[in-house]
């Protein structure tokens, strides 16, 4: 597998600052490599060098920019290695002392001035060194170890041009083929991205789907990536590689996923690691081994109140895949199976909040189908491109344009008073120990905690709610904690996503309604001002529990003077739901009968209609007007003539 780099990161020049002790020989080692001689006289500090594009295989040209060490220039080598694609870092092999500043001074400096780029030591004066002293990989080993930022080690000497070149080469291939995302030097193993992405390519080359690489499909990879078909010989020659070293990376079938994970490492120990990138970079990787921006449009456009969905065939490819990767076939994918759907995508997309825990689980951790398209569902809603970029990851065959659709706006849905949407996103408000999180709990089918745990920060459930002639809608509710109401309702577009907010209220609580319905007030007001009106709807939560005195008569007199639904009375205690599911479902697909009103808004609208009224009858007594005026000049006319 030859390597012949056809693309370097999108990466059009690489910039090399050398640094070290004075009189390491750093001026001479870059004029020596600019001009193939040895400087007799060398001037402090060298001006900017540049290497042309065609000096080194890559083709991308290399600055090199020398530095003084003295501490009136500190403030200027400084501001050079904040600038440095990769750091050139000298010592005189006949000087002990400037070898042991390197761990004593430099190093730490640069970590001390969060330098993160690949460092190279480089011996200068190899032609000056005592034979007696240690070898090169003695004195480094111990370095290496402790400053895992050094890339390589390498001696040279410019009086006798030893080795001069392939310092910078070392330099700039630490830039454009770096180590660090690929590889582990502790563990000496390919690190769990990588492996992750070389399994999707792996895949995707693996067209009989048998789990090994023909050799058609081997010479195939080798011609994508490289451009140049292998020999009969040289794929025998590879496998038998493979085969000493690790006798299950080849079966009858070709090269197996193991042997071709062994492959790369190999490459990598081997200090090929252009190799590897070549491949990565072919099928689309970026430096941090995920899919290139150019691959994935980084937004979707859209209005504030229109949101992505899935389409049919993402949903279909989606429901294959899950049954692909439920092995035992329990019809749910247990951790371990949603792992494996996930092995291709440089991480887990579901391991951390929002979406950890969003959707319903059985008892053994597995995700049910409806739970797997649920948190796909909410995927899509929150990070459209992410989304994509994990359906990619695992094997979608379409391009965005076939996975997604864009929604209807919101305000359409409120004129036409239907909403076509297979997605519902309802927002949960309520004050603290109302029963928000019991409620989000419900949809997702988890018991009732008999201890009260409050919410400190917005969170996801969702599930799919099928309604009568089975119809399946996914709900998706997002609980917003008492606290973060004022925050979030001080972005003028923060209703804009919302298909529904609920109000939540301890039904035994009086001070929990008042708190509820000052919610409901805020946050109707709130899309009056803004033109994002929702349908609202209240939840009297624990319903087991005696209501405090006059509770029906407030909360009946409230949703009247509103305008919404009288108050969903619901005990998730006693699993007493009422349906209310369905309901917030129902609401939300016709958003005009419960969207509420406050005084301010009639007040509002009656005064509107007044100014209307009174255009009307301006516009009436000045079209009268008109008419007059048009029917006297032809009453003259007429009397004109006649005379």
């Amino acid at each position: 597998m030859a390597s012949n780099p056809a693309s370097v990161g999108g990466r059009t020049s690489v910039r090399v600052v050398v640094i070290g002790d004075p009189g390491t020989g750093k001026s001479s080692l870059i004029v020596s490599v600019a001009t193939e001689t040895f400087p007799e006289n060398v001037p402090h500090v060298m001006p900017p060098t540049r290497l042309p594009a065609d000096y080194y295989p890559d083709r991308v040209p290399v600055t090199i920019i020398d530095t003084s060490s003295s501490p009136e220039n500190k403030t200027k080598l400084i501001s050079e290695c904040q600038m440095a694609d990769a750091i050139v870092l000298t010592y005189a092999c006949d000087r002990p002392s400037t070898l042991d500043r390197l761990s004593t001074y430099w190093l730490p400096e640069l970590r001390r001035l969060e330098i993160k780029v690949p460092v190279i030591v480089v011996g200068c004066k190899l032609d000056l060194r005592d034979e007696q002293q240690m070898s090169l990989e003695q004195v480094m080993s111990p370095i290496m170890q402790q400053f895992r930022e050094i890339e390589t080690c390498i001696e040279c000497s410019a009086l006798r041009q030893i080795q001069v070149p392939e310092v910078f080469y070392y330099a700039e291939k630490a830039v454009l083929h770096p180590t660090a995302p690929l590889f582990d030097q502790e563990t000496q193993s390919l690190k769990p991205r990588c492996v992750r992405a070389l399994k999707r390519i792996f895949i995707l080359c693996d067209h009989d789907r048998d789990g090994a690489l023909s050799d058609a499909e081997l010479n195939e990879f080798q011609v994508k990536c490289f451009n140049s078909p292998l020999q009969p010989s040289e794929i025998v020659g590879v496998k038998k590689v493979v085969q000493e070293k690790m006798p299950e990376g080849v079966n009858e079938h070709g090269l197996t996923l193991t042997g071709f994970l062994f492959l790369h490492a190999l490459f990598i120990e081997k200090g090929r690691l252009e190799t590897t990138w070549t491949v990565l970079r072919k099928f689309g990787y970026d430096n941090d081994i995920k899919l290139r921006d150019d691959l994935l449009p980084l937004t979707f456009k859209r209005a504030p109140d229109q949101s992505v969905e899935l389409t049919n065939e993402a949903v279909e490819f989606l429901k294959g895949i899950f049954f692909v990767f439920d092995i035992d076939k329990d019809g749910a994918l247990r951790p371990a199976e949603l792992d494996d759907l996930f092995s291709t995508a440089p991480e887990s997309p579901w391991s951390e909040a929002p979406y950890k825990d969003a959707a319903e689980k059985n008892v053994l951790g597995g995700l049910s189908l409806e739970g797997f398209l649920s948190e796909w569902a909410l995927m899509t809603l929150l990070d459209p491109a992410g989304s994509l970029a994990n359906l990619i990851y695992i094997g979608y065959p379409g391009d965005a344009a076939s996975a997604f659709h864009i929604t209807r706006k919101r305000r359409l849905d409120r004129k036409r008073q239907q909403s076509q949407r297979n997605v519902i996103q309802c927002f949960v408000f309520g004050p603290k120990n109302a029963g928000k999180s019991a409620l989000l709990n419900a949809l997702v089918g988890r018991t009732f905690p008999e201890k009260y745990t409050p919410t400190t920060s917005e969170r996801f459930a969702a599930n799919i709610v099928e309604l009568p002639g089975g119809i399946k809608k996914t709900l998706v509710m997002r609980e917003v904690p008492e606290d973060d109401v004022k925050m979030v309702l001080s972005n003028k577009e923060s209703l804009a996503p919302c298909d529904i907010a609920v109000f939540v209220h301890d039904s035994s609580d009086e001070n929990s309604w008042r708190k509820a319905k000052d919610l409901l007030v805020q946050v109707a007001s709130h899309g009056e001002n803004t033109g994002f009106e929702v349908p609202c709807l209240i939840v009297s939560a624990k319903d087991d529990l005696d209501p405090y005195p006059l509770a029906i008569q407030d909360l009946t007199r409230v949703s009247q003077e509103m305008g919404i639904e009288t108050p969903i009375p619901i005990s998730i205690k006693l699993r007493d739901l009422n349906n209310v599911f369905h309901r917030i479902v129902t609401a939300a697909q016709h958003p005009h009968l419960s969207i509420p009103e406050t005084e301010a808004g009639r007040n509002r609208k009656h005064y509107r209609r007044l100014v209307n009224r009174s255009l009307m009858f301006v516009s009436v007594g000045a079209a009268v007007a008109v008419v007059g005026l048009a029917a006297y000049r032809v009453y003259a006319a007429r009397k004109n003539t006649s005379n």
